[in-house]
């Protein structure tokens, strides 16, 4: 039945006398028609299809062939199609649901016990050792034979970051920071912070800003404000807080100087992978970073201290152990914050990594994270310490 049969008019047998002779249910002639008698002998209506089941025949006088079970006046090739597919319906599958057939349960497969697995570092450990030991034979070959060959080396850095980050803000949000006067300018802070000092680094910083506002302008306005402020935090956040590297190498121990901060941001970041690997169960920041654990953070500054008292005590003239625990507290502290800032950058832009530049590591950046936010710190301790001489 369709929804169209709803509220129809009724059909012949279903509320009407029948039309044609006794064989059909009708009275005697002459005989009155009775409301009651048309009610009683009114006949049933049918299921469609049960005529189709087994010890279903049709009733006497229905009007349609003995055992179809068809009411009067519902012949026709549309009615036969209509009781042949329900039939198939029905007959098709069980009546009830009860008797819907169960399939056989299948024996319980025997459970083997697994063997448990290891912890896996999240990189290759091989190819981040082999890196890390080649940059580090780079670093300190230039930063103890010529002092302008590592200024280079921090300059070169500096504009591979910028890259990476502009790259990465153009691809994942379609902001166009200016790339050549970041590079050009962020080149010349690390320079004029080497041969200036901190003045020479504002005054190169303030220029860059500019350079940017006025690069940007070359282009359609749509978008300025967004594109020329990531300019101006790209400048800050990479060559202006690297020029503080570049600051400490003036004074007469600047070799040292810049030893001691990258051995303390180093150990800071080997601790704390160390300890948070092997023990850590409490997240730090799982919004931000998951992996980071405040064990993690406990092996961080552990390390960094210890390595700090050691270095101010025999690396840096007129240092002193005590010293050397503040700093590595401050640099484990400044390490982790920088760390968890650029997570926080990168999981905005939806990526990993910022680059794919060094295997084992990913880019600059994500080499970079910790010691950018953290060479201001030792810059200004050290001076607070021993003088900037």
């Amino acid at each position: 039945m369709n929804d169209s049969s709803w509220g129809a008019p009724p059909q012949a047998g279903y509320g009407e006398p029948p039309e044609t002779g006794p064989a059909q249910g009708r009275p005697p002639a002459g005989a009155a028609y009775d409301e009651a008698d048309a009610q009683r002998t009114r006949p049933m209506p049918v299921v469609p299809g049960m005529s189709e089941l087994p010890g279903t025949g049709g009733a006497p006088g229905t009007g349609g062939a003995p055992g179809t079970g068809r009411a009067p006046g519902t012949g026709g090739a549309a009615a036969d199609r209509f009781d042949s597919e329900a039939g198939a319906a029905l007959t098709s599958g069980p009546l009830f649901r009860d008797e819907m057939p169960q399939e056989p349960m299948a024996s319980p497969t025997p459970q083997v016990p697994q063997p448990p697995q290891k912890k896996r570092a999240g990189r290759d450990l091989r190819a981040a050792i082999g890196v890390g030991a080649g940059l580090g034979a780079v670093i300190v070959a230039s930063l103890f034979v010529v002092k302008a060959v590592f200024v280079g080396v921090i300059a070169v850095a500096v504009v591979v970051g910028l890259w990476e980050l502009t790259s990465r803000l153009q691809e994942r949000k379609e902001i166009r920071a200016p790339l050549v006067p970041l590079a050009i300018g962020g080149a010349a802070m690390v320079v004029a912070g080497y041969a200036r000092g901190a003045e020479g680094a504002w005054v190169a910083m303030a220029l860059t800003a500019l350079a940017v506002l006025v690069w940007r302008m070359t282009e359609p306005p749509g978008g300025y404000l967004r594109d020329v402020t990531a300019g101006v935090f790209a400048a800050f956040y990479v060559p202006f807080l690297a020029t503080f590297v570049s600051m400490m190498l003036t004074a007469d121990d600047g070799a040292w100087r810049v030893l001691t901060f990258l051995v303390l941001t180093v150990v800071s970041d080997t601790g704390a992978y160390a300890v948070g690997w092997r023990f850590g169960k409490h997240k730090l920041a799982p919004r931000i970073s998951p992996g980071k654990t405040r064990e993690g953070l406990l092996g961080a500054v552990s390390f960094a201290m210890a390595a700090g008292a050691l270095c101010m005590e025999f690396l840096i003239d007129g240092g002193s152990w005590w010293q050397g625990l503040l700093l590595g507290l401050a640099v484990a502290a400044s390490a982790t914050l920088g760390d968890l800032g650029e997570s926080m950058i990168k999981r905005d832009l939806g990526i990993k990594d910022m680059g794919t530049l060094l295997p084992g590591h990913g880019g600059i950046m994500d080499r970079l994270d910790s010691l950018l936010p953290t060479a201001p710190v030792v810059w200004l301790l050290l001076v607070l310490f021993v003088g900037s001489g």
